[in-house]
């Protein structure tokens, strides 16, 4: 009896021994709680980033198609809100078109010109083998007065000789005799003027034919202008339907950043149009994220804009240089300082379940988070 009324004054003068036991082993318990915890999650983040490569440097992205004109002039009419959708085709841009509409009949008057000329190129042709033909005839018809005169000459020589044996023996007088001669030196004079008409006829054939050749070269010249007519006619036809600006690809535009009575520069961007057909993702990976990364190989992405919501994706290609390679000025590990730094590659990402309606919904720029399915 005396030992347990010890006892009991001892825990009445110690009451708070048996709390600290009690908070002791809550403690222990809590511990051992959270290094079960702790360790469980350290080794399911490494399992998972055996199978696993994940970033969230990753943007979607879409085919963006600016809108740029090829001609120059001052905008009539705008077609298009922010925004709006558009379908191939559409009206965007109407451009003042009376310049290029004057161009286009200034050509087609140059066209007529030529088709003019070439016209009358034909007819100087024409003209020039028939004048070919003439001559022609002429020197056929000349030719038939030589032989004529040749033979008139013969007798007129006959006769002479005849006449000279007769008046030595004064069978004939003296004016038959002059006669006879007269009329051989006639025919001789008439057969050398016939000689050298045929010579001048000749002549006039050779320059006949050379300015008919020069025109039938003309004709050539011609034509080959009215080609160059007909180019320059399709060349301001073709300009002219360039002040009418239309959408390339169906699509939404981005804010519309001109007004009526702008000036529009040919190449200059006034707009872009999202195109509406598909979208994916481009994911910068760090260099030390691919080793085990393969095309094919199934992808996860989370957009920031949908928490909770999973798209099914699949890698696609790898990009055939890093980002900074393709920068504005890429770095030169060999000028300067050099200091290593982990680099990025993008790799493309394309979505795979075209029946999710979310898709239609993301845009290009929004941030998604991806997780590469290494196994």
């Amino acid at each position: 009896m005396a030992q347990n009324n010890n006892e009991t004054k001892i825990k009445q003068e110690n009451p708070s021994s048996g709390n600290t036991n009690k908070r002791s082993r809550v403690f222990l318990i809590i511990l051992i709680v959270m290094l079960i915890a702790g360790t469980w999650f350290g080794v399911t983040k490494y399992i998972h980033g055996q199978h696993h490569e994940q970033t969230d440097d990753a943007q979607i992205e879409a085919n963006i198609s600016p809108v740029i004109p090829r001609v120059a002039g001052y905008i009539r009419e705008v077609r298009v809100k922010d925004n709006q959708m558009v379908a191939k085709g559409d009206t965007l841009i109407i451009l003042d078109d009376r310049d290029l509409a004057l161009r286009v009949q200034q050509a087609e008057a140059a066209l007529a010109t030529a088709k003019s000329n070439y016209t009358a190129a034909e007819a100087n042709t024409d003209a020039s083998r028939a004048n070919i033909t003439s001559t022609h005839s002429g020197i056929a018809t000349i030719d038939a007065q030589i032989e004529s005169a040749k033979v008139n000459v013969w007798r007129a020589t006959q006769d002479y000789d005849r006449y000279s044996n007769l008046v030595k023996d004064h069978s004939i007088t003296q004016q038959q005799y002059e006669q006879a001669l007269a009329a051989k030196q006639n025919t001789e004079h008439q057969l050398q003027v016939l000689k050298q008409q045929k010579n001048q006829v000749a002549q006039q054939t050779r320059a006949v034919a050379s300015q008919s050749n020069a025109t039938s070269s003309q004709i050539s010249i011609a034509g080959s202008i009215i080609k160059q007519r007909e180019v320059d006619v399709a060349d301001a036809k073709l300009n002219l339907s360039y002040s009418v600006i239309v959408a390339p690809e169906a699509g939404r535009v981005s804010k519309v950043n001109v007004q009526d009575g702008q000036f529009l520069q040919p190449g200059q961007a006034v707009f872009s149009i999202v195109l509406d057909q598909t979208v994916w993702v481009v994911a910068n990976f760090k260099e030390t994220q691919f080793e085990k990364m393969r095309i094919g190989q199934k992808v996860t992405v989370n957009a920031d804009a949908f928490p909770g919501h999973v798209f099914d994706a699949s890698l696609s290609s790898f990009s055939p240089a890093t980002g900074s390679r393709f920068a504005l000025l890429p770095p030169d590990n060999a000028s300067g300082n050099f200091v290593k730094v982990v680099q990025r590659l993008p790799v493309k990402i394309d979505f795979v379940n075209p029946v999710d309606t979310l898709l239609k919904q993301l845009r290009p720029g929004m941030n998604v988070n991806v997780d590469v399915h290494l196994d």
